[in-house]
């Protein structure tokens, strides 16, 4: 089930204002083909607002995508807090498409840019990497669960299957990359950081192509890194990451974790932090923000990682 979007025209009689056309489009068996949807928003040179869903929205983003249509793909709790704020509680179809309509009319979400085939062909292998890593953990921990001497072979069996899989997958990844002149300069650069290997700089390329692009503010929040006040009157409550790209964030702290063991700069800087009272998890994510403002400045600047790049 995908949430209907919104549409919007260009008002007839004043140009800078959006005309608001809630849609009842809803992708499901049955339903309207989202190739002629599009196409009758590119005639009408609508501008659409839908909800990212998990994947679900494929099918209408790259029909969006073929035909020209600009559309924004925007965060569904922000959609759902929008609509609590405009004071409605209630949730169906047709009441999503309107406060959809609303709030880009109100908040004129950015345009979300096309990918590139190139790009979601990483994304697809990044993706498919992390699906089988995690079935090898779930395995992994099932083999310390059991003393059958059977369900261990075949659980052994199954986790070197996984292994060969994932294998596959990284030299399909590696192999994007390399196809890639750009992506394969960029991917250079950011292994000359520590802690950053072939697949933390492959993911980085698939969901972050915004990195060098944007202030270390705006990347640790896009990253889902930048700590978040919890201040009302004299309470000062302590401040925790949320939010983000969850994908970008753990590739990030596993990273961190890497380089703090075998770089002085940032090792100095998580023990520092440790020292103060922080605790470890703590101490990691500010070390992952610290590697991720330094990458962002690597791309910036079109440097290599050195001592002096870091903040």
């Amino acid at each position: 089930m995908l949430h209907p979007p919104s549409q919007f025209t260009l008002h007839p009689r004043r140009p800078d204002r959006l005309h608001r056309r809630p849609t009842s489009y809803c992708h499901h068996a049955g339903g309207r083909d989202p190739r002629e949807f599009a196409a009758s928003c590119a005639k009408q040179g609508a501008w659409i607002i839908f909800e990212a869903s998990g994947g679900y929205d494929r099918v209408l983003r790259e029909a969006l995508e073929a035909c020209g249509v600009r559309f924004s793909r925007v965060n569904p709790r922000q959609a759902r807090d929008f609509a609590r704020a405009m004071g409605v509680i209630g949730k169906t179809d047709r009441v999503d498409a309107r406060m959809l309509a609303e709030l880009g009319a109100r908040l004129r979400p950015a345009p979300t840019q096309p990918v590139a085939a190139a790009r979601r062909a990483l994304q697809a292998q990044a993706t498919r990497r992390r699906q089988l890593v995690e079935m090898r953990k779930q395995e992994a921990t099932r083999l310390h669960q059991t003393a059958d001497r059977h369900a261990r072979a075949d659980i052994t069996s199954l986790i070197a299957v996984l292994d060969r899989r994932i294998a596959k997958v990284e030299a399909q990844m590696a192999a994007l990359v390399q196809a890639d002149p750009e992506a394969r300069a960029i991917a250079r650069r950011l292994q000359t950081a520590p802690g950053v290997g072939p697949i933390v700089a492959a993911t980085l390329l698939a969901e972050m192509p915004e990195l060098g692009q944007l202030d270390r503010r705006r990347i640790a929040a896009l990253a889902g890194l930048a700590p978040i006040a919890r201040e009302s009157g004299k309470r000062i409550g302590p401040r925790s990451v949320s939010g983000g790209r969850p994908i970008v964030r753990t590739v990030l702290y596993l990273a961190a974790l890497q380089a703090s063991r075998r770089c002085t700069v940032f090792r100095d800087f998580r023990e520092r932090l440790q020292r103060a009272g922080k605790p470890t998890k703590a101490a990691l994510t500010a070390t992952a923000r610290k590697l991720l403002v330094t990458l962002n400045a690597m791309l910036a600047t079109g440097t290599d990682y050195t001592v002096a790049a870091v903040d």
